[in-house]
């Protein structure tokens, strides 16, 4: 019940948040309400996996922080419209709206941080062992600094989730100075900031140790997890040359392709991820999941690379002109599609999937093999072995039927 409460509530505050966002259009860029769409299907996602996971095994602490972190998100958006629209967008048309961007601002707190517990705890809800329960403790003494920030005197009150508050003009210090702006306190936030980062690393290593004489199944879950942390790491690492070599001049296509790409991943991938580790369906589904993004990652790669090849060639030694010489490359890069994706595949799976691998390479044996068989016995002798190897099932029968 308590689950379906909140999964409830996340869903009218975030209907609140759209009607709101509805109205403040005036006020809000395009590639903002693009990522309020983002937002709200983030929402979505967390608050339903965080539902299912809570509702089929409550005591772990994996689907709470999922639907944690889906209604401080919507908090988040509410929140930010609500201050949007009694500040800028209809000035005094709404009370306490410097509140509300104050709120804004701490839910969004409550948004981000609770990834670094859900890593912590992942996938069964506890710490790796007792030794982790300092680095849980700094996490909540990081959590409760960040959140104190927010009462320092001269904090700026931007908008918690698209800084919708500084682009319309109407941003403002925080209402509730409570702390000096220098001083201990300034000195404490000074201190925050490596601490925060060393526990962030920590966070990571405790995946890492959890692996480290894991069960398979332990190491699956782990794996899921992982998958989605590379697909987030990989966009970063390829977009920094691209940045740097521009001089931050990004192409605003370009720029717009990797914010979508590094914001949907999370969205959706972490918690699917675990939602599948949790509760353990299609749980090894994982092995082919990621020799088919290797798969067709470095297919892509090669295809670009031979595209682009062939483009320069064709017209700067051959001298065609630019469109048949695209069309040529686009048409060999077509051809190469298929023969080199069977290629790549095959040892991708070698090295990521052996199972299937392996499975195939048991089947392409007994195909071979039955071109000089003709004993019906040792047919089926040899098809419940190759059964047994590859789906490693508790019984195998072979029913034959005898026609006049």
């Amino acid at each position: 019940m308590a689950t379906w409460s909140l999964a409830g509530f996340t869903m009218l505050v975030l209907a609140a948040a759209l009607v709101l966002l509805g109205l403040d259009t005036a006020k809000m860029a395009t590639n903002r309400i693009a990522l309020y769409g983002i937002a709200a299907l983030a929402v979505i996602v967390y608050s339903g996996t965080g539902r299912l996971v809570a509702s089929r095994v409550p005591g772990n602490a994996i689907g709470w922080l999922l639907g944690l972190i889906g209604l401080s998100l919507a908090v988040t958006l509410l929140a930010e419209q609500y201050a949007l629209r009694g500040l800028a967008v209809a000035a005094g048309s709404l009370p306490a709206a410097r509140v509300a961007g104050w709120i804004s601002e701490v839910a969004f707190i409550f948004t981000f941080a609770p990834m670094f517990f859900l890593v912590l705890l992942f996938p069964d809800g506890r710490l790796p062992s007792r030794r982790w329960r300092p680095v849980l403790w700094v996490m909540v003494a990081v959590t409760a600094g960040w959140v104190a920030q927010q009462l320092q005197a001269g904090t700026r009150i931007d908008g918690g989730f698209t800084n919708a508050l500084y682009a319309s003009g109407v941003s403002y210090p925080t209402p509730f100075g409570v702390f000096s702006r220098h001083g201990w306190f300034s000195d404490f936030l000074g201190v925050l900031l490596p601490l925060a980062l060393i526990t962030g690393v920590l966070v990571v290593v405790s995946v890492f140790v959890r692996r480290r004489g894991a069960s398979a199944e332990r190491r699956k879950q782990l794996a899921w997890l992982g998958y989605v942390g590379v697909l987030v790491a990989v966009p970063v690492v390829a977009f920094l040359p691209y940045g740097f070599a521009v001089n931050g001049n990004v192409n605003p296509v370009t720029g717009a392709l990797f914010w979508g790409f590094l914001l949907i991943i999370p969205t959706v991938g972490v918690p699917l991820a675990c939602a599948v580790a949790v509760l353990k369906y299609r749980l090894y589904e994982i092995d082919r999941i990621i020799s088919r993004t290797l798969a067709y990652a470095i297919v892509t790669g090669l295809l670009i690379g031979v595209y682009a090849g062939l483009v320069l060639l064709a017209t700067h030694m051959f001298r065609f002109h630019a469109p048949v010489a695209t069309a040529a490359s686009t048409l060999a890069a077509a051809a190469l599609f298929t023969p080199l994706r069977s290629q790549v595949q095959r040892r991708v799976d070698r090295r990521f999937n052996r199972a299937r691998y392996d499975a195939d390479q048991t089947i392409g044996a007994f195909a071979a093999g039955l071109k000089d068989v003709v004993d019906l016995d040792s047919v089926q002798t040899d098809l419940a072995h190759v059964i047994y190897q590859v789906l490693e099932p508790t019984h195998v029968s072979v029913w034959t039927g005898n026609h006049e």
